[in-house]
């Protein structure tokens, strides 16, 4: 699975957690109940400082230490891709290792 893919996992989970929003959109047209979950989901990501896909790990279901684990990978591939030392990447986006 990739980060995207990850997302749109959580979304179904997400909403759940969230009887509020399910009642404010319950009137509209499922695209709109849709983005409106996305939106609210990135939100929440975003007041939280952490990436939306890193949200979407909280809601997987999988074992706290496998999402540990895919965590840990995506932040090593950004800090490849980056050509980051690994300690100054962490240390920068505040990973735990």
């Amino acid at each position: 699975m990739n980060k995207e893919e990850w997302i749109e996992a959580a979304l179904p989970n997400y909403i759940l957690t969230n009887p509020a929003l399910q009642e404010e959109i319950s009137g509209l047209s499922q695209k709109d109940q849709e983005d409106q979950i996305r939106w609210a989901f990135e939100d929440e990501a975003e007041a939280l400082s952490i990436e939306t896909w890193e949200l979407a790990l909280s809601f997987s279901n999988k074992p706290e230490e496998e999402v540990k684990a895919l965590r840990l990978a995506v932040h090593k591939e950004a800090a490849e891709a980056l050509d980051m030392d690994w300690d100054e990447y962490c240390a920068l986006n505040a990973v735990a290792v």
